[in-house]
C-alpha cells in the first residue's frame, strides 16, 4: 500500500507560527518533531511506500526532516501551484498501477491513539480491495463547526454535510451517527481515476494531459501552464458527494487536525489561567486568563481563545498590504541552508547566512542591491562574474548590484557569513537565477 501525502496549504490559522515558506507541517512542535515527520511515522509502519505530493519550496523542507528521520527512498510530484486535492490526487494516483492501494492523508493532522488508526486503516483497506472508495470519520467529541460531517448508517454514507453552525453541530453529535469528515482516503488508484473521470471528466483529462506532459527525470514536476489549466476543487466535492461506492469507517484515533491556535492548545500545556503561551521569551501575565500569546520574534499575536480562527483574516490583509510577515519567519530554511534576518531598516538589511557542506546558492545577480559578505566560519568559495576566489574567515568581499555571483560551501563544516544588503530595495524577490542546483532557474 501506498501512502500519498498531500504537502500543500500553508497553515494561515496558525500564523505567525506558521508562514507560506515554513507551514505548520514542518514546524517542529512535538518533541522536536514536525506534524509531517509524525504522519510518515505512523503511516511507514502500515504503508510499504511513501509518495508526496508537495510544492517546490515545501519539498526541500520535507527532504530535510526525512533525512533526519533516516527515510530517503521515497517518491516526489512537484506542484507548481496548488489546485486542491482531487487533481492532486489524481496526479499521483496516475503515477501508480491501477490495482494499487493507496492511503490518502493531508501531512498536518495529528492522531495520537495509533493502535485504532490502525485497525480503521485494515478494515478501510478491506472495503478499498472491493473496490470501494473510503473515507474516514472522527468520533465527534464535542460540537464543531469548523469541520464537515458525514452522515452514516454503520458502513454506509448517507450524507456528506458542510461545516454547521453550533445549533446543527450539537444536534449531530446527539444523534450519534454523524462524524467529522478526516480528510483521510483509501482506494485503489485505478478505482479513484475511473470514479473521477465519471464525475468529473474536466479534471480527470486536464490531469491527465498535464500528468502525460511533466517532466519524469528524477521526480515528477507538473508545468506551471498545465497546473493551470486545471480546476481548482476538493475530492469530496469532485468524487467522494457524487459516487455511489463510498464507505466510511468511523473511529476514534484521538484525531485533530490542529487547525486553530485553539485545537493546538488542546495538545500542548496551559498556564494555571488557561492561558497558552509560545515564545523564546519569559512571558509574565497579570490578571490575563483564556488567552493564546504567540510570540516569534517579528510578529507578536495575542488573542482571545475561542477567536483563533480569525487569525486567518490578519493573515489576509497582511498579504494585500504586501507585508513578509506572512511568507517567512527572521529565519528562512533554503535548499542550502538557512538565513536569519538580524536587523531590516529602509534601504538596508543584515543577514546572518549558513551554507551547508557541499552545498552552493544559485547563479544569480540583485538589481537594486550591493552586498558586503563578512565571512565568521567555514571557507566560501565565491565567483564573482568571471572571477572565482576563496574567502576565509574574518575577510571579507562585496558584490555591486547587477553582478552575476555564488556562494559556495566546499568544505566539510558549516559555511557561516554576516551579509550586510545596501540599497534602494532588499525585498526576497529580487533576484534572478542563471544556474541552480535546485532547478530554480528564473533566466536562461
Amino acid at each position: 500500500m501506498t501512502n500519498i501525502i498531500l504537502c500543500g496549504g500553508s497553515g494561515t490559522r496558525l500564523w505567525p507560527l506558521s508562514r507560506t515558506l515554513m507551514p505548520k507541517q514542518f514546524v517542529k512542535l512535538f518533541d522536536g518533531k514536525s506534524l509531517f515527520q509524525l504522519t510518515i511515522e505512523r503511516n511507514s509502519k502500515i504503508c510499504d511506500k511513501q509518495f508526496i505530493v508537495s510544492n517546490t519550496e515545501q519539498y526541500f523542507l520535507a527532504l530535510d526532516q526525512l533525512e533526519i528521520l533516516g527515510k530517503s527512498n521515497n517518491s516526489y510530484l512537484l506542484e507548481p501551484i496548488g489546485r486542491n486535492t482531487a487533481p492532486a490526487i489524481a496526479l499521483a494516483c496516475f503515477a501508480l498501477d491501477p490495482e494499487e492501494m493507496v492511503l490518502v492523508t493531508p501531512s498536518d493532522h495529528l492522531i495520537k491513539n495509533e493502535t485504532e488508526y490502525a485497525q480503521a486503516v485494515a478494515k478501510a483497506k478491506t472495503f478499498a480491495a472491493d473496490n470501494k472508495l473510503v473515507t474516514f470519520g472522527i468520533t465527534p467529541v464535542f460540537a464543531e463547526t469548523g469541520f464537515g460531517y458525514i452522515e452514516a448508517d454503520e458502513f454506509d454514507v448517507k450524507a456528506f454535510h458542510e461545516k454547521p453552525n453550533k445549533e446543527k453541530a450539537e444536534k449531530y453529535v446527539e444523534l450519534g451517527h454523524y462524524y467529522w469528515n478526516s480528510g483521510m482516503f483509501c482506494f485503489k488508484a485505478g478505482v479513484f481515476l475511473e470514479e473521477l473521470q465519471k464525475y468529473s471528466p474536466d479534471i480527470y483529462d486536464a490531469s491527465l494531459a498535464a500528468y502525460n506532459n511533466a517532466n519524469k527525470d528524477e521526480m515528477i514536476r507538473i508545468a506551471y501552464d498545465d497546473m493551470l489549466q486545471i480546476p481548482d476543487i476538493s475530492i469530496d466535492y469532485a468524487v467522494m458527494e457524487k459516487s455511489d461506492i463510498v464507505k466510511v469507517v468511523p473511529s476514534d484515533m484521538d484525531w485533530s487536525d490542529v487547525g486553530s491556535f485553539d485545537a493546538l492548545s488542546e495538545e500542548m500545556s496551559n498556564d494555571e489561567n488557561n492561558n497558552f503561551i509560545l515564545s523564546d521569551k519569559v512571558v509574565e501575565l497579570i490578571d490575563i486568563e483564556n488567552s493564546i500569546i504567540i510570540d516569534t520574534g517579528d510578529a507578536l499575536l495575542v488573542a482571545k481563545k475561542g477567536s483563533s480562527q480569525k487569525v486567518k483574516e490578519i493573515v489576509e490583509r497582511l498579504k494585500k498590504e504586501g507585508s513578509e510577515l506572512s511568507n517567512v519567519h527572521l529565519t528562512g530554511y533554503r535548499p542550502w541552508g538557512s538565513y536569519t534576518v538580524l536587523e531590516e531598516d529602509s534601504g538596508y538589511k543584515i543577514k546572518r547566512i549558513v551554507v551547508q557542506p557541499g552545498k552552493r546558492l544559485s547563479l544569480q545577480k540583485h538589481y537594486h542591491r550591493n552586498e558586503h559578505w563578512i565571512v565568521l566560519g567555514g571557507s566560501a568559495t565565491v565567483t564573482v562574474e568571471e572571477k572565482t576566489f576563496i574567502v576565509n574567515p574574518n575577510e571579507s568581499t562585496y558584490i555591486k548590484a547587477g553582478e552575476v555571483h555564488r556562494l559556495e560551501n566546499k568544505g566539510k563544516l558549516p559555511l557561516i557569513i554576516i551579509e550586510v544588503q545596501v540599497g534602494e530595495y532588499t525585498g526576497e524577490d529580487d533576484i534572478v537565477r542563471f544556474e541552480d542546483d535546485f532547478r530554480r532557474v528564473d533566466h536562461e
